[in-house]
């Protein structure tokens, strides 16, 4: 009669929905995977869980459930954290892993420090148990445990950090700092809450006379706290999956969330008895221990890529920031979608082997998007999900940590391996150029520049030279560095601009996309020296021609007469007639006060400026060679043909429009060129 009473009485309770039907209907559910008392919990109930007479002795012995209040104040703070604070839902499970890894890292963090330790079952890793039929999740860990104090401490308070604290009294006391230490929040824990109903952890801690609890809450505003007799050292997590969550019960889902979120944690992670993460954190490792192999595989995991990294990067550093990394240059060329500026970032952000971001737009400057590999720091500020970097002065700082060693390290390349680094110049040379354009400061365009490669007047075709190199063979009298900008080499070498520095000997470097001109005009200065285009050092010349000592061409009054009829001739379009000294195969040039401002200005601008307004703005000046045939000519047929020589004259500011690069499309200088050839073939 009393047993009767009894078992009436008990499954009423189960009817009410207490804690010991939930833990009765978890523990049964997970039953097969508890008979070999590996995943901790070594209740004889979860056991032994079809025999109901040894259940109810088991479940009888608990004490009644005491029922708490969340401290930190509200369930609207719980719905916040478990609704709101994380942009994804598959994220409880790396929070969740990363409680499991600290657990077992304080516990050998104390046994190293000659703790007493209850060592039983102490396998030292994190077991993970699916059951789709009773959509349940379970995380098991053999690390440190909690009394029931730290229970109702760690996970009775919302934004409390049990890691944090335990870092925290170590360095007080003067300990090491654990660095695979990785809660900083407090918060993840409740992050299961976004998919599950109702979450029990069972726990223990492994401090000698310890008792076993289970902890139970459906994330509304109370939870309750029971002793729970057998449960091994360590804590077991139990989530109860809402219907629409369901595939986090399923193993390929959660393996594909650890793969992605905490694949480099310290312990093992073992799914229903098969190991999910084999991949070693190679950034944590020592450089010189990790071999090209090991990278090639590293590089073809982080970077998803099937080729072989063509430049290696690892390096650790502690100040100014904390920071491990092992960045990777891919062998292949760029596609058209890594030349976008809006493309992701390909470096991923870890904070103590735990993925924060896999792709992390704030931690490198874009320019460096075609890296691939991964960025690990502790001083990383994150907002309180651990999603999101908070762009405070810090990230600043390690972002231009970051840049510096990259541009050190591809400098070193550059001095040590030429012909390698040169390859890569072609293919990657436009991002190095980007940087240059995106950055603010004078100080840190002139770093990336060191980067940059042209070819040069003093080297044969195809052999770059970087501007350290050119200032190196600058001469004494020389101040500024020169640039000419052409479509390639044959018109550069042929260019009127370039005559005089050639025959003075002086270095140019030749340009020959568009883009790379605004690159230099934007850089203005490197190493103390100008940057300035041939064409506005012709400009700036002040040499005068010396009529006296040159063998024919024309006096200076013929000159001075030819320059005004020029004047008259081409007016609204020149804006200036001058003899110059620095031609000798060409009849005249067109000079403009800034050159490659101007270009760049005729390609982006001029379809929408009327023409009669584009040369006011340009303001061209004529520079004639008085000793060139052609002009000694056209000062003849002034007075001979005044009609050709019009036309000629015309023909020949078209011309020297165009090979100054200043007309938009050259179809428009033909417009009288066939009269101008009837009129030359008249006496033929």
């Amino acid at each position: 009669m009393a047993l009767r009473l009894f078992s009436t009485a008990f499954f009423k309770r189960l009817t009410l929905h207490s804690p010991v039907k939930s833990s009765y209907r978890a523990l049964s559910s997970c039953s097969k995977r508890y008979t070999s008392g590996q995943y901790g919990c070594s209740i004889p109930m979860c056991r032994r869980v079809h025999t109901t007479s040894q259940l109810l002795q088991e479940a009888v012995q608990t004490n009644e459930p005491q029922a708490y209040e969340f401290q930190a104040e509200t369930r609207m703070l719980l719905d916040i954290v478990a609704k709101s604070l994380y942009s994804e839902k598959e994220v409880f499970v790396r929070e969740l892993i990363s409680n499991a890894s600290d657990a077992i890292e304080k516990a050998r963090y104390l046994a190293l420090q000659g703790k007493e330790l209850d060592s039983s079952e102490a396998d030292m890793k994190i077991h993970i148990t699916t059951d789709k039929y009773d959509k349940t999740l379970t995380i098991q860990d053999s690390g440190i445990g909690m009394s029931r104090e730290e229970l109702i401490d760690n996970l009775g308070t919302i934004a409390r950090s049990g890691s944090k604290a335990f870092i925290q009294q170590l360095q007080e006391g003067g300990g090491a700092d654990p660095q695979s230490i990785i809660g900083q929040f407090g918060v993840g824990f409740y992050s299961a809450f976004m998919v599950a109903e109702k979450v029990e952890v069972f726990t223990k801690s492994r401090l000698p006379g310890s008792i076993g609890y289970i902890w139970a809450s459906d994330g509304c505003g109370k939870y309750t706290v029971e002793e729970c007799q057998n449960v091994e050292p360590g804590t077991k997590i139990i989530c109860h999956l809402k219907v629409e969550n369901r595939e986090f019960a399923d193993e390929q889902t959660i393996k594909d969330v650890i793969k992605k979120y905490s694949s480099f944690i310290g312990s093992p992670i073992e799914v229903n008895g098969e190991q999910a993460n084999n991949i070693k954190p190679i950034w944590l490792m020592d450089p010189k221990e990790v071999s090209p192999d090991q990278h090639d595989e590293f590089y073809r995991y982080v970077g998803s890529a099937y080729d072989k990294p063509r430049f290696v990067l690892h390096y650790r550093t502690d100040a100014p920031v904390d920071l491990r990394c092992v960045l990777y240059v891919p062998e292949g060329k760029p596609g058209l979608f890594d030349l976008n500026r809006d493309a992701e970032s390909s470096v991923s952000l870890y904070c103590r082997r735990v993925l924060i971001m896999n792709k992390a737009e704030n931690v490198l400057p874009k320019w460096l998007r075609f890296l691939k590999g991964v960025v690990d720091s502790e001083d990383i500020p994150l907002n309180l999900s651990r999603e999101l970097l908070q762009d405070s002065a810090l990230i600043r700082r390690l972002r231009t940590v970051i840049q510096n060693r990259v541009v050190r390290f591809l400098f070193d390349k550059s001095r040590k391996d030429a012909e390698s680094y040169s390859k890569f110049f072609t293919d990657y040379g436009i991002f190095i150029k980007e940087g240059i354009l995106s950055s603010q400061e004078q100080v840190e365009k002139e770093e990336i520049a060191k980067l940059i490669m042209y070819d040069s007047s003093a080297k044969p075709i195809g052999e770059k030279v970087t501007l350290p190199e050119y200032i190196g063979r600058m001469t004494d009298n020389q101040k500024d560095i020169y640039y000419l900008a052409a479509p390639s080499r044959e018109l550069a070498e042929s260019s009127p601009y370039f005559e005089a520095l050639k025959k003075r000997n002086v270095e140019v470097l030749f340009c020959y996309e568009p883009y790379d001109e605004v690159v230099l005009m934007q850089l203005q200065e490197f190493g103390n020296r100008k940057i300035i285009s041939v064409e506005k050092e012709m400009r700036q010349d002040k040499d005068a021609v010396d009529y006296e000592g040159a063998e024919g061409g024309l006096r200076r009054s013929q000159a001075n007469e030819l320059m005004d009829w020029l004047k008259t001739v081409l007016s609204g379009r020149c804006w200036g007639v001058k003899a110059t000294p620095r031609l000798e195969s060409h009849p005249c040039v067109i000079t403009v006060e800034e050159m490659g401002a101007a270009r760049h200005f005729v390609r982006t601008q001029f379809t929408q400026i009327p023409e009669e307004t584009r040369y006011s703005l340009l303001q061209p000046q004529l520079e004639i060679n008085p000793g060139h045939p052609i002009i000694m000519k056209l000062n003849e047929l002034r007075e001979s043909n005044p009609r050709l020589a019009e036309l000629t004259a015309k023909q020949l500011f078209s011309n020297a429009m165009v090979l100054a690069g200043l007309v938009e499309d050259p179809r428009t200088v033909l417009s009288s060129m066939n009269e101008l050839l009837q009129l030359a073939l008249e006496k033929h």
